[in-house]
């Protein structure tokens, strides 16, 4: 068989069909139907395929796909035989390769469309085989009687052969197709109908009423000797109404084109609104982190400013303790020896020595417990203030550990929360110890600075340091890790700052509350 048509017959039967409608000055207006037509199925075809590149997660859109590719080929059919059409007007001979093609985009397009259906339906195997077995078993034995009356009445013609086939392509594949596309829109309007999606319902529906219409359309075909195109056709039509049924084909895809590319938005539009929810949730979920991350990290310096305090008060009480009631028996004690040694004569030299020795260590003892007393709850702490205790500190237990140390006060010295120069003072003495212990050093300074809003505590040496950032860890006895969290209870900065062969820097920044002046 030629693929190029000589018979030229052939090459105007194909516009004929149309001539017997048309006038030959409507041609044009019939030829912008058909580029029309083809344009609302391939921009909707384009449509669908770029939002299921976009957003191939949501389920709508996931079916998507066949829809888009029954757009993009029906569109292109279309255009394909407006093409023809146009060229039987003008006696162009054409190849039969293009027919043939025309013929295959009709079946493919159709074929994606009915997988659409098929999928937006949700259609289990059974549900398949119960719903549409007596369809199948008609539409089968149509087709048979079709192949039949075909061998039978010897069409050996291409023409001939095209007309059946376009005509068999829209009874047995448009049809089935468009019906299922249009329940599987009606079935995806329910369903989100039931999710108060309302916007995309309307448009849903819009769409499955246009798949409807053009069910209905594709039956009216070419006229031939089969059932039923020999009485629903297309000249039928054209006589009863006065519309060819490519007019209405083009209004329900203007139609389908309209419902989907909205629905298409409404989906685009949930989706933002999802997103925008989603990202609110998340920033009120980070909120509430941070809230609660804020309200634990209270609840820890609390917990630590309670425990230093609950420290301090306990050490406050053993002082008392020792002061008023060991200092005094101890005192007392020795009272009595001193007593007892006046009244004994020289002639017990034994027994003096004896209690010359009770007594030296009963000094000792008293000496012991007030230097105890004294680092347990340092005096001029509570009836002085910082500056003075640091002071005391430095000119006892400094020179006891030959440890030189001078000390800078800047700014006026002022009274502060209680708690806050208990800090300040264990920190001061937790750091000279380390110098004196650890350092290799006896020299160190102290600075303390006041100013409005702050204390600044700083201890310096030049000491052998560390590395801060390495691998060394300093040894238990230097308490770092005590002296911050003493800091962080007052909700101040602890920096430390070493260098091997640099000595090592200490400052503590806390707020200050002022109450009263110190007493100087």
């Amino acid at each position: 068989m030629s693929f190029v048509h000589t018979n030229k017959k052939n090459v105007f039967n194909w516009g004929k069909i149309h001539n017997t409608m048309l006038a030959q000055e409507s041609q044009l207006l019939f030829l912008i139907v058909f580029f029309i037509y083809g344009l609302a199925f391939f921009v909707m075809g384009i449509a669908l395929f770029l939002e299921t590149s976009r957003s191939p997660s949501l389920t709508e859109v996931r079916l998507l796909w066949p829809l888009a590719v029954f757009g993009i080929l029906h569109g292109m059919h279309e255009w394909v035989e407006l093409f023809l059409l146009q060229a039987s007007w003008m006696e162009t001979p054409v190849g039969e390769m293009v027919s043939a093609t025309r013929l295959i985009l009709l079946a493919i397009s159709f074929l994606s469309l009915a997988l659409y259906g098929f999928q937006a339906s949700q259609l289990s195997k059974r549900e398949t085989l119960s719903r549409l077995a007596l369809p199948l078993a008609v539409l089968a034995l149509y087709f048979l009687t079709i192949i039949l009356s075909t061998v039978f009445a010897h069409k050996d013609t291409f023409f001939d052969f095209a007309i059946l086939t376009n005509n068999l392509i829209r009874y047995l594949l448009a049809v089935p197709a468009a019906v299922l596309a249009s329940l599987g829109l009606r079935r995806q309007a329910r369903k989100a109908e039931e999710e108060k999606r309302f916007p995309l319902v309307k448009n849903l529906n819009l769409a499955s009423l246009g798949f409807g219409i053009y069910a209905f359309s594709q039956l009216f075909v070419s006229p031939l000797d089969i059932f039923p195109s020999q009485f629903i056709n297309n000249q039928a039509l054209f006589t009863v109404i006065g519309i060819p049924p490519e007019v209405i084909r083009t209004a329900t895809a203007l139609i389908i084109t309209i419902g989907l590319v909205r629905a298409i938005q409404a989906i685009e539009v949930e989706r933002q609104e999802q997103f925008s929810v989603e990202r609110e949730a998340r920033i009120e979920a980070l909120e509430r982190v941070k809230e609660e991350m804020a309200a634990r990290e209270e609840m820890r310096r609390d917990l630590l400013r309670h425990t230093v305090q609950a420290q301090e008060d306990e050490r406050a009480r053993i002082s008392r303790e020792l002061h008023d009631e060991t200092a005094q028996v101890l005192s007392a004690f020795s009272l009595g020896l001193a007593t007892l040694n006046n009244k004994l004569d020289k002639e017990h030299g034994d027994l003096v020595s004896t209690i010359d020795h009770l007594q030296n260590l009963g000094k000792d003892m008293s000496q012991g417990i007030y230097r105890l007393v004294h680092d347990l709850r340092p005096a001029q702490l509570d009836d002085l203030g910082l500056v003075p205790a640091i002071q005391n500190l430095i000119g006892r237990e400094c020179c006891k550990m030959e440890l030189e140390v001078s000390l800078d006060v800047e700014g006026t010295s002022q009274r502060v929360d209680p708690l806050i120069e208990t800090v300040l003072f264990r920190v001061a003495q937790a750091a000279l110890t380390n110098v004196s212990r650890h350092a290799q050093t006896q020299q160190a300074d102290v600075s303390i600075s006041f100013e409005k809003e702050l204390i600044t505590l700083k201890i310096t040496d030049n000491g052998i340091g560390f590395n801060t950032e390495g691998p060394f860890i300093p040894p238990s006895g230097w308490g770092l890790a005590g002296m911050r969290e003493r800091v962080e209870a007052v909700n101040g900065k602890f920096i430390l700052k070493s260098s091997p062969g640099e000595g090592t820097s200490i400052e503590i920044i806390v707020p200050s509350t002022s109450t009263r002046k110190d007493k100087e």
